[in-house]
Parts: C-alpha cells; sequence; structure tokens
C-alpha cells in the first residue's frame, strides 16, 4: 500500500493497483442492536452495493469482502487463490500465533493428501451407519436434561454434551477430559485471546492429543485416531501432522455442532410457528430441510473465509492483483436474495441445501455430514421430548458470542 498526497495537501491511501482505501470500513462490523441473528447491516448495504470492496482489518490491511453468493462460489472453487495461511498476504482473523490447524490453512497437494487420511470416515454412508449412535447420545443427552433442574442452562446442560460425545465416541477420547478441551478450543477461538493465549491452549490440546495418538501407534483400535496412528506408523504422517489434525477435528466437532443446537433452538423459539411445523410432523424430510434453512440462515461461523489471489483475475468485473486478500462472509451470501429469495424469512419448508455455511470447493468442511446427522436427530427428538420448552429469561439477557470466530451463545436459560 502507497500514499499520495493530494492538492490540498491530505494524504488518500491507495492500494498498489491505484485504488483509494482511505474509506475502507472496518471489517467485521457490528450487528443491529435487537437483532442478533441477522448480519450486520453494513454488510447488507454492501452487498446491494456492489459485488466487491475494500475492508479494513485488524492489521491496517485492505482485502477484497466478497459479498455475493455466486461470486464467493466462483471464488471458493477458483485454483487461483490460496486458503495457505502462511501466506503473507494472507488476511489473518486475529494477530497469529504459531498454532497451525492442520490442512484447513493449507493448498493442495498437500492438502488433499492430509484430509485423505481422514475423509472416509466422514463420508455419506460411514456417517448413516452412526444414526444409531447418535441417537442414544442424543436420548441419554435428553433424559438427563428433563431429569435434572429445571429451569435449566441448554448450552451446558445439552448442547455441549452431545456432540463432545460423538466426536469424543468417534475419536476414542475419554469423555471424562471434555472440561479440559472444551476450555481450550473456547480460548482457540475467541477473537480476543492473545496470540500467546492462543498458542498456549493449542500446545496443552496438542499435548494432551499428542500423547492420545502416540499410544494408539503401539495399540490401535477401531477409531479415528487410531487411524491416524496407523499413518504415522507407516510413514505417511509425522507425529505433529496427525496431532494437528487430531486438535482440528476435536475443535471442529464439538464446537460448531454445539453452537448450532443452542442457536437453533433460540431462533425456533422465536419462531413457534416454524418450532411447531418441526415438532408435529412425523416425515423425516421436515427435520433434514429444517436443518439445511437454520444452517443457511444462521451462518455461525464468522470473520469470513479468507483467501489470497495467486494471480492477476477478475472477480465480478472487477481486477484483483497477485497477493491480494480476499474475505468471503458466507453469513450474507446465505442471505443473498439472487440465490434465496426473500432470505430474511425463516422458512424450514426451503429447499436451501445450496447455503455456503460449510463453505464450497475443495475446502468444504469435511465432516459436514455428521453435523446435518447430529442436527438432525436433535432437532426431531429434543422439541418432542420437551413440547413446553421455553426461555426462562427475557430475550434482551441471552449473552450473545459476538466476540468468537463460532457464533452462538453462551447460556440458554430454559424451562419445559
Amino acid at each position: 500500500m502507497t500514499s499520495t498526497l493530494d492538492p490540498t495537501g491530505e494524504t488518500d491511501e491507495t492500494s498498489e493497483n491505484g485504488e483509494s482505501t482511505a474509506e475502507a470500513p472496518e471489517y467485521p462490523m457490528p450487528r443491529a442492536r435487537g437483532c442478533p441473528f441477522d448480519p450486520p447491516p453494513e454488510l447488507r448495504d454492501l452487498q446491494r452495493e456492489g459485488p466487491l470492496t475494500r475492508v479494513r482489518l485488524w492489521d491496517g490491511s485492505t482485502p477484497w469482502l466478497v459479498t455475493r453468493y455466486a461470486d464467493q462460489r466462483a471464488v471458493l472453487s477458483d485454483r487461483r487463490v490460496s486458503a495457505d495461511m502462511t501466506h503473507p498476504s494472507y488476511p489473518r482473523q486475529a494477530p497469529g500465533g504459531n498454532a497451525t490447524l492442520s490442512f484447513i490453512g493449507m493448498d493442495d497437494p498437500e492438502h488433499a493428501r492430509l484430509r485423505r487420511m481422514v475423509g472416509s470416515a466422514f463420508a455419506v454412508k460411514r456417517v448413516e451407519a452412526m444414526r444409531p449412535m447418535v441417537r442414544r447420545i442424543v436420548d441419554g443427552a435428553v433424559d438427563d436434561l428433563l431429569d435434572g433442574p429445571n429451569p435449566a442452562d441448554l448450552v451446558e446442560g445439552f448442547a455441549l454434551p452431545v456432540p463432545s460425545l460423538v466426536i469424543c465416541e468417534l475419536l476414542d477420547v475419554p469423555y471424562a477430559d471434555h472440561g479440559f478441551f472444551q476450555s481450550n478450543s473456547k480460548t482457540i477461538i475467541n477473537r480476543d485471546t492473545t496470540p500467546a493465549q492462543r498458542d498456549e491452549a493449542f500446545r496443552r490440546l496438542a499435548e494432551y492429543l499428542g500423547g492420545l495418538v502416540a499410544s494408539k501407534v503401539e495399540n490401535p483400535g477401531d477409531d479415528l485416531l487410531s487411524r491416524l496412528a496407523r499413518k504415522v506408523g507407516s510413514g505417511e504422517l509425522t507425529i505433529r501432522q496427525a496431532t494437528e489434525t487430531a486438535v482440528l477435528l476435536l475443535i471442529a466437532g464439538h464446537e460448531t455442532t454445539a453452537n448450532m443446537i443452542a442457536l437453533g433452538t433460540l431462533l425456533l423459539l422465536r419462531h413457534p410457528d416454524q418450532l411447531a411445523l418441526l415438532r408435529d410432523s412425523d416425515d423425516p424430510t421436515v427435520a433434514t430441510r429444517a436443518v439445511e434453512e437454520m444452517l443457511r440462515y444462521l451462518t455461525i461461523t464468522h470473520g469470513g473465509r479468507r483467501r489470497v489471489a495467486l494471480e492477476d483475475m477478475e472477480i465480478a468485473g472487477r481486477r484483483v492483483r497477485a497477493g491480494e486478500g480476499l474475505v468471503l462472509p458466507n453469513e450474507i451470501a446465505n442471505r443473498d436474495p439472487e440465490a434465496f429469495p426473500d432470505p430474511d424469512r425463516l422458512d424450514i419448508t426451503r429447499e436451501a441445501r445450496h447455503h455456503v455455511a460449510f463453505g464450497f470447493g475443495v475446502h468444504q468442511c469435511l465432516g459436514q455430514p455428521l453435523a446435518r446427522l447430529e442436527l438432525e436427530v436433535v432437532y426431531r427428538t429434543l422439541y418432542r421430548r420437551a413440547p413446553g420448552l421455553r426461555l426462562a429469561t427475557d430475550f434482551e439477557n441471552i449473552p450473545f458470542k459476538h466476540d468468537g470466530f463460532v457464533y452462538g451463545v453462551y447460556e440458554l436459560p430454559v424451562a419445559w
């Protein structure tokens, strides 16, 4: 970035292609007060005004913001853009530390090689075979909730235990240690965490999971950590690569789904007609569609997917230079009226599976079949077994995670 002096003596910041960046809005933007389920209004304005605009990040850099659905899908499937977090122009979400979440911050071919190591565990047929296990876990969690104090916090009493139990069973991680890994996960995905704090939380998780992987090199079982351990034994993975992959799976496997369970429940409680439709229907496709619509409507992974242009290219008619950063906020793409008519209306009968809540292209979420299964079972079970479920506090008192890379609520007091 350079600075030029205009005739009035004022400086005007410009990008390498000569475009002014002085007025670039700060990103991320705040949500409107009283509208915690909706994207920031400034994102809506930018989407209406044009497909690309400059924004200013925490470090003063001014990457391009891509706001429209079709353009985001095009960028996410374009091999001329990079997801490499070590690229000097990568638009980081926060001050960087040394922690690395495995292949999600890499490009092919190494990204594809590492992803294949665990990809088959999340194949649709293999995940569907887990349905009885997920049902057992959800039913047990509902039992515990209903047998416990009333009112209760749905986050601690149900939303966190369900996906934590599922991922623990998949990885063969002791659920008794859930407090440890949940606490460190929260530190890693909090926007206000310092680099040192994030590195320390990652170190603790890596040390813990690395020990489990190492033990399974000698005594493998029929679980996902053992699969990684076998790759270490065969020389296809280093212990560090296996450990980083395990940390990624553990964090992603419980944090995102837990937030969708709690936030989705709050959303439905605020839309009782949609909740009744979901609760009272015997048609399993209603729950399937409801999951997709709520994923679209809420899009809880915030801060935008980040990329870097590897060569000069054109996006939506605008020239993007090699080395320029790109930020793709999926939450506003999922509210694009060109892709979703009347996008601000929650409609669980809508066909919304083409949303980009899980991303798009080679980096789309590996665990999406499992997340869909867990949410479908939860949404079909919880509200039927607790038909009187309601908020136990005023809506205005709900603490939302405005400081997180994954959006949700810190607490959800409910009664039944």
